[in-house]
């Protein structure tokens, strides 16, 4: 039986350096800015032997009702009656602090285990701060370094002693080696088919997990919308925008399939991104983009389709991810029918290069059209993981070249020999032809269109290759007779 760990403390004490160093990645944001972690993060950890959960939360703080501050407590207070063991964490290099002492009457009214970590210990005179802590009650403090990595054995004993031996080791631990796989993350995005020329085409595996990752301009009810889908108050919301940093993974359950849903900063455009930490926001998004399989672009549906909303969908189309337009906040759209019909217009106007992608109208706050959304979403997932046998694909090509050759180019024409699918998600074609240099991209264009119409791909990106066939006599030197 695995435990969790929540990872506590005043703001800027290194929680989440701490969290990195026990997940082995960089997931969380660091930053000498206090008060960067807003959302509480989970992730598989583990310890030399230890096997567990740990939580990454925000700083503690005392903070005024309803402000953003009290909400990244009460995220925080969650973290703490999710956890099995609570470490508390303390600047050794700056003492204790008041917050210290308050924050540790409240964890010890929890009852919880706790683990007291005085932190920065590898800086000169921190030893004096790391003997301050002792004054909190909460047990002997571990002198250690989450940016070194020192004292990790001496972490790992008290986490023993606090939790118990039974809890933190037990004997028929089956999962030791599954605990954080980067690779297996990797291998949902797919690759490309062995095969080509197969003609068995493999049914779309629905018990598959399914990764999901929500983007958008900042305030476009991202976090809102997750919450919602989970139907619990997961991430933190609000009516300022920005507020989500970290690119945070949440786990559900749709209709009995696994889906791990990606929230992501809001991404402005690349002028007005200033501040590092913001940078820092985007690069984290970008690669969760890159790891999703479907991409959700929520957007405002008061004012959609701002330049930057155009610039994220052609991101994710380039990165070729499986889009999905979500219209948010149609509980405050006033002309329903009139304002949908221009909507469609438009999508098909500006997004030629996924025409047909499936666009739904949601309401985070509401819950209205979650459903519909996910079954978009799905669809949309069954279209990028779309085969097409050799034979069809030939035998399609030639009634275009039939109906439409591609032009003559300098006096003369261009031949195709033969198209093939060489991989999925998103499908790829390679078209075997004469001269791929001379080839118009307008007919290229044609034949991507015929390949979305003819064989039922719409809404996401598909990628043709133009190469020339093997010549069996290049390279042999003219014989004289």
């Amino acid at each position: 039986m695995s435990f969790t760990v929540a990872i506590i403390g005043r703001p800027n004490v290194g929680k989440s350096t701490l969290f990195n160093r026990l997940v082995g990645r960089k997931l969380a944001l660091v930053d000498d800015q206090p008060g960067v972690t807003r959302d509480r993060r989970r992730h598989a950890g583990k310890l030399y032997d230890l096997r567990f959960d740990v939580i990454d939360t925000a700083g503690l703080e005392d903070a005024a009702a309803n402000s953003l501050e009290e909400r990244m407590r009460a995220q925080t207070e969650t973290a703490i009656r999710e956890a099995d063991l609570v470490l508390f964490m303390v600047d050794s290099r700056a003492g204790l602090m008041p917050d210290d002492r308050t924050f540790a009457e409240v964890v010890r009214r929890t009852g919880k285990p706790v683990v007291l970590v005085a932190n920065k210990a590898e800086s000169r005179g921190a030893q004096s701060g790391a003997l301050e802590a002792w004054e909190l009650g909460l047990g002997e403090p571990i002198p250690f370094s989450a940016e070194h990595g020192e004292g990790l054995v001496d972490l790992r004993h008290a986490i023993v002693e606090a939790i118990g031996k039974e809890r933190a080791l037990p004997e028929d631990d089956e999962d030791d080696e599954t605990v954080s796989a980067p690779e297996n993350a990797a291998a949902l995005i797919g690759e490309d088919v062995d095969d080509p020329d197969a003609e068995i085409i493999p049914e779309y595996d629905r018990t598959k997990p399914l990764q999901i990752a929500v983007v958008g301009r900042p305030n476009a009810g991202k976090s809102t919308l997750i919450n919602a889908f989970i139907g619990e108050e997961r991430l933190l919301t609000g009516p300022e925008a920005g507020i989500t940093r970290d690119s945070i993974s949440v786990d559900w359950d749709w209709r009995g399939r696994r889906i791990k849903l990606f929230d992501t900063a809001g991404m402005r455009r690349k002028s007005k991104v200033q501040e590092k930490l913001e940078r820092m926001s985007v690069q984290d998004g970008l690669h969760a983009i890159r790891f999703a399989e479907v991409v959700v672009i929520v957007l405002d549906a008061t004012i959609p389709f701002e330049k930057q909303d155009l610039q994220i969908a052609d991101l994710i189309i380039r990165e070729g991810r499986a889009p999905v337009i979500a219209f948010n906040k149609w509980d405050l759209i006033e002309n329903p029918q009139e304002l949908l019909a221009e909507l469609r217009e438009k999508t098909e106007r500006l997004l030629p290069q996924v025409r047909g992608v499936q666009a739904v109208t949601v309401s985070g706050e509401t819950g209205r059209g979650l459903d519909k959304l996910m079954e978009a979403v799905e669809k949309t997932h069954r279209v990028w993981n779309r085969r097409v046998s050799t034979g069809k694909l030939n035998r399609w090509i030639e009634g275009v070249l039939a109906h439409h050759p591609p032009p003559a180019v300098a006096g003369r024409r261009l031949k195709i020999k033969y198209i093939t699918q060489v991989k999925t998600r998103p499908p790829g074609f390679v078209l075997s032809c004469s001269r791929p240099e001379a080839m118009p991209q307008s007919y290229v264009r044609y034949l991507v269109n015929g390949l979305r119409e003819t064989f039922d791909m719409p809404g996401v990106p598909i990628r043709v290759a133009l190469r020339a066939p093997d010549n069996p006599f290049a390279g042999r030197a003219k014989k004289r007779t």
